[in-house]
């Protein structure tokens, strides 16, 4: 099984994703859709570290023994959220269903000028926030990431909106990404990043957290940093509920994040605990939204 996410390598090519895209968009929606049962079928059948590693999550969280019918469910759920980009992409929201929350948190920070961090995960789909932030709200967003992980299909999709796709600051190991956030941060944008993945052993710290029961090692990178920008840090998913239905929530992890000198580990730790028992309540209300597929507990070490 695949141990670590960086080795999971893009399966489809560049002409499969156009084909996609072009009948997303001329062929539209319910064509579209039809064609992710062959799609799921293919990743089901072949894509077999991918494959263990879902029936793995699903055993744990759904608390019995995974079946494939399951992770056709999980690999399905996750095809949906990247065909729904296309038209998130190209504005046409009429065509989903995306819930607010009452209360938009990063929102009401922007407004007062303030910026904050905004930490998701791979559950569901943060492109139904960023197209939306971009297109319906006057809320200033910048989104790290990581774009070596699947560059064609971010180059395909970013290709459709030139606006989102400049939301996009490119995490490359470099310091300039760093002030990058830190410009956004003092101009009162709010800053999207992933927290529920590590870059790879020895090239960040991470932390020991319990997920569903067992331990998993979490970077601390996005603690430090809402520690040293002394920014907000908010919690974020973009939940898909099946069909064309999208649910947004916004949970605040912390004010500031403080660490004291002498507690400082401990502290790291702590609230790091508290972003991962977020993330697990939201996995055993939306068990198939989760969408790390690799050995994320390292368990077959």
């Amino acid at each position: 099984m695949t141990k670590h996410w960086q080795n999971n390598k893009e399966r489809s090519t560049p002409l499969a994703l156009k084909a996609i895209r072009w009948v997303a968009l001329h062929l539209g929606r319910p064509v579209a859709r039809a064609l992710l049962y062959p799609i799921t079928g293919y990743y089901l059948l072949f894509a077999k570290p991918q494959r263990q590693a879902s029936l793995q999550y699903l055993t744990r969280v759904l608390k019995r023994p995974a079946t494939w019918f399951d992770s056709a469910k999980h690999i399905h759920a996750f095809a949906a959220t990247i065909l729904d980009r296309v038209y998130l992409l190209t504005g046409q929201f009429n065509k989903l269903d995306i819930t607010f929350p009452a209360e938009n948190i990063p929102l009401s920070y922007s407004k007062n000028g303030t910026g904050c961090l905004l930490l998701g995960s791979h559950i569901g789909s943060f492109e139904v926030l960023r197209s939306y932030a971009v297109s319906n709200y006057p809320l200033p967003i910048k989104i790290l990431m990581y774009e070596r992980q699947a560059p064609m299909m971010v180059q395909v999709l970013n290709a459709l909106n030139a606006d989102v796709a400049n939301t996009l600051i490119t995490l490359d190991g470099s310091p300039s990404g760093l002030l990058k956030v830190k410009e956004a941060i003092d101009n009162g944008t709010t800053v999207g990043l992933l927290g529920d993945r590590i870059m790879g052993e020895g090239t960040e710290k991470t932390v020991t957290c319990t997920l569903l029961g067992e331990p998993v090692k979490m970077s601390t990178a996005p603690i430090l940093m809402a520690s040293a920008l002394k920014v907000p840090l908010i919690v974020f998913f973009g939940v898909y509920l099946g069909g064309n239905r999208y649910k947004i929530h916004f949970e605040l992890l912390a004010e500031e994040v403080i660490l004291q000198r002498k507690t400082r580990q401990q502290d790291i730790q702590a609230y790091t605990q508290k972003y991962v028992d977020i993330l697990e309540k939201q996995m055993l209300e939306t068990p198939y939204n989760w969408f790390n597929f690799y050995d994320y507990w390292q368990s077959s070490e």
